[in-house]
């Protein structure tokens, strides 16, 4: 009896090894892992509605699973609207991200639009709310001295527009308002991106902080502007820029209170250099304090203003917090063409840089959209291209069955 009981024990042994040896041999089935998109199609100017995210899905697909996934750039401009209104705002936007599976770019503007305060601005007017002579210290000014400080500006963007004046860049009052918002805004952005599980962190494409930073382009001043201020709109001179004559871009130079404020020069010949050099500074403090909040490399993306071959603002876009942008109108169709925003890429030690904001110029059809799209995001390795805008996308013929193709890319990762 004992003999058949040790036998017995003996086969279950037997019987137990080879139903685990047999286990170790049936390979366990291939985790799939998540697709972590490399590159992204933007698409700017998406409100903050269902309706607007409902249109990116119904055209292009959610995001998830794609190497190119279409996504919305939005901005904030916080200068122009209550502090409130801008947290309301982007919390809309983020929520309608995540809702939609939609990566988004978000663009914080300090420098475009900043009617909202007059409290920053308003050095003429007794009249009107914000005054405070000592804010001349706070715009821009046609000479060394602040009694040529400007009261008005103008912009060019599809048609002239008058704006509020150009800001001292460097003005300590100025630098400390986009702070406090910053500072408010920011810590939503990274703590919403924190809440994201790992498989959905792709939907921050990043934070852009800039708007073609410049001096006395976006915001320029016509010669004795001042005078027109008073005077009806269109009795304002329309001859425009020329942007290759740099300080002055063809107009009036500007730049003297930033270029003082920040020490870089009180007298003499202001130059192209000092513009550029103010314009980094600008961008690498609110770079640095974007990175202090939490923001990483990879996801802060500056834009810079370069419009003349080789000029010293191109390289204003690069700091050690943040990864170079710059608009692409002109060599949309190829960004290889501007040779100098592609050399300071080189030369950079950024993880990625981005054509921040871009819009085919060419004939309008699904081949030539398709081609220039190809060239900037694949051929030249940006890490997104921003089309602006998308009301304009949705009137060029071929655009969308364009980005819907080039969304559909599989990327080979080197």
């Amino acid at each position: 009896m004992t003999i058949k009981k040790n036998i017995l024990i003996f086969s279950l042994n037997l019987v137990i090894v080879a139903f685990v040896s047999c286990e170790e041999l049936v390979p366990n089935p291939p985790v799939e892992k998540p697709v972590i998109p490399s590159k992204y199609i933007l698409i700017n100017g998406i409100k903050n509605t269902d309706t607007d995210f409902q249109a990116l899905n119904n055209n292009f697909g959610k995001a998830s699973g794609k190497d190119i996934p279409v996504g919305a750039g939005f901005i904030i401009s916080y200068l122009n609207a209550s502090s409130a209104a801008c947290v309301n705002t982007l919390n809309s936007y983020l929520a309608l991200s995540e809702k939609y599976d939609v990566p988004v770019l978000v663009q914080l503007d300090g420098e475009s639009w900043w009617d909202g305060r007059p409290d920053l601005w308003n050095w003429w007017d007794a009249s009107a709310p914000g005054y405070n002579p000592a804010n001349k210290e706070n715009v821009e000014w046609t000479s060394w001295s602040s009694t040529d400080a400007v009261k008005i500006g103008w912009r060019n963007w599809g048609r002239q527009l008058r704006v509020k004046p150009m800001m001292n860049l460097m003005s300590p009052v100025y630098r400390a308002a986009t702070h406090e918002q910053l500072n408010v805004l920011i810590p939503i952005v990274v703590n919403w991106w924190n809440k994201l599980t790992t498989e959905k962190k792709y939907l921050l494409v990043g934070v852009k902080l800039g708007w073609e930073s410049s001096i006395g382009v976006n915001n320029w001043y016509y010669p004795n502007g001042n005078s027109l201020l008073s005077q009806p709109e269109s009795n304002d001179p329309l001859y425009g820029l020329n942007v290759h004559d740099i300080p002055s871009r063809g107009v009036t130079t500007i730049g003297y209170a930033a270029v003082k404020t920040a020490g870089i020069a009180t007298s003499g010949t202001i130059t192209g250099a000092m513009q550029a050099e103010v314009v980094r500074r600008h961008l690498e403090d609110w770079c640095k304090l974007a990175s202090e909040k939490g923001i990483p490399r990879e996801r802060l993306f500056t834009h810079c203003g370069a419009w003349a071959l080789g000029e010293d603002n191109y390289a204003s876009a690069v700091n050690e917090y943040s990864c170079p942008g710059w608009s692409f109108y002109e060599y949309a169709d190829d960004p290889a063409k501007d040779v100098t925003a592609m050399n300071i890429v080189k030369a950079s030690n950024a993880p990625y840089w981005a054509a921040t904001e871009w819009l085919f110029q060419g004939p309008s059809n699904q081949t030539n959209w398709e081609n220039a799209l190809r060239k900037t995001l694949i051929d030249a390795n940006s890490r997104y291209v921003c089309i602006f805008n998308w009301q304009d996308v949705l009137t060029r013929t071929g655009a969308i069955d364009a980005i819907r193709e080039v969304s559909r890319t599989k990327l080979v990762i080197k």
